[in-house]
């Protein structure tokens, strides 16, 4: 890993909390991601399953977390179970946790080989009652592999068919939509290298340069500064390329007179920022490139005010959507007919602004959080309004990560430019 080594303090708040939420006499297990192949013998990069990491700091393949509060053996109350190294896999994979150093990470006093998985485990199924079973029950998940959760949960139900079985993600969505302090440092230090990153391309670009080489400045200065590269695809996009929501081919000329649209964030142990910006290439916004990004600026601004504890994203989004819809009617990009005949599933707005305007940051981009619960205090939230004309050759979006707060949210990209006028004068210094 890169980033530097995050308190176990943090992790061992997490069990605790969910411990608490847990059925008396019942165990949670908790598996790691795989390690995914290409062809041939290839890999993936190994990125680790976030509930894992939620709960143990544990940065490695084939870890399995069990957590048993009630067991009347104290041993079995935290279990970290690791794959053993040797001497072989030192030399070809690289250094793995001792048992030492997974309890330094993990504040877990009690870390066993993988080889002792299977007798423990059938100790511990002989006492326990209740047993919680991970998967992704993410609203926006599809999921087409079979993960490693998925064939513990088969293997498992097939061994003890008879003991009472928890889904453990409604647990999980409730504690980590809620940040700790800790949490929201990590997601800030991984905001600031976003900034980094952004402030350098703001030197380079200009017209005549290629999407990928502005992709190639950020991820430069990323690594550069600790983190683990990007927390998502990188959105690079100019000229109509800004139009199309996800797009990540990269590999288009930035011209004289074209926005360009970057949808990016840096990851920090294991962290996610998100950030979106749009830019002139050639260092000056045309008049009407002005008008619709000081529009998305307006919502952006607006959208801040209305985000705060007791709401809920419906509502949330329902008023963003007035305020867009004003905006448009204000560029002349709809009508007062096009509003009287919408259709109300699918207001006359959605035309240029046709994504949700937030969604809940952590581990995950999209991280855990219901999306009818009240929002609350310490929640982080994206919020990115855009508009999109296809007919101009523009798209306009502007996104920072903001922490919910009583009194007014906190911003954790206030630090990078946003205004027009310091963009310009950013580009032009």
């Amino acid at each position: 890993m890169k980033y530097e080594t995050i308190e176990s303090s943090l992790f061992v708040a997490n069990r605790k909390r969910l411990a608490k939420m847990m059925k008396p006499n019942s165990l949670a297990v908790f598996n790691a991601a795989d390690i995914m192949p290409t062809s041939a013998d290839g890999t993936m990069k190994f990125k680790q399953q976030s509930d894992l990491f939620y709960l143990s700091g544990i940065d490695q393949e084939q870890t399995i977390l069990v957590v048993y509060p009630d067991a009347i053996n104290e041993e079995w109350r935290e279990v970290l179970f690791l794959r053993e190294t040797n001497e072989h896999i030192a030399i070809w994979e690289g250094h793995k946790y001792t048992k030492e150093e997974a309890t330094k990470a993990s504040g877990i006093q009690q870390v066993k080989w993988l080889d002792d998985f299977e007798t423990i485990f059938q100790m511990m199924m002989a006492e326990v009652d209740h047993v919680y079973l991970n998967t992704n029950e993410h609203w926006r998940a599809e999921v087409v592999v079979q993960t490693r959760d998925a064939r513990f949960i088969k293997d498992c139900k097939e061994r003890y068919p008879l003991h009472q079985y928890e889904r453990a993600q409604p647990l999980l969505h409730h504690l980590r939509a809620v940040k700790s302090q800790q949490e929201i440092d990590l997601i800030a230090h991984a905001c600031e290298i976003t900034n980094k990153g952004f402030r350098r391309l703001l030197r380079f670009v200009q017209p005549g340069v290629m999407e990928y080489e502005v992709e190639a400045e950020l991820i430069h200065e990323f690594v550069k500064n600790r983190s683990a590269g990007f927390a998502y695809e990188p959105i690079i996009a100019s000229g109509f390329n800004a139009c199309v929501l996800h797009y990540l081919e990269n590999n288009r000329e930035c011209k004289d007179g074209d926005l360009l649209l970057m949808d990016i964030g840096a990851e920090y142990g294991n962290y996610a920022s998100d950030m979106t910006r749009t830019i002139p290439v050639n260092g000056r916004f045309s008049d009407r490139q002005r008008a619709v990004y000081d529009a998305v600026l307006r919502v952006f601004k607006g959208a801040n005010e209305i985000l705060q504890p007791g709401t809920n994203i419906p509502a949330y989004h329902k008023e963003v959507g007035k305020m867009m819809e004003s905006e448009l009617l204000a560029l002349g990009l709809i009508d007062k007919t096009d509003i009287k005949n919408q259709d109300p599933a699918w207001p006359a707005y959605k035309k240029y602004f046709m994504h949700g305007t937030s969604h809940h940051l952590g581990l995950d981009v999209h991280d855990y959080g219901k999306v009818n619960r009240e929002i609350a205090e310490n929640m982080v939230f994206t919020i990115e309004p855009g508009i999109y004309i296809p007919e101009e050759n523009m798209g306009v979006r502007l996104e920072n990560d903001f922490v919910v707060k009583v009194g007014g949210n906190l911003d954790l990209m206030r630090q990078i430019p946003i205004e027009a006028e310091e963009i310009e004068s950013l580009m032009n210094a």
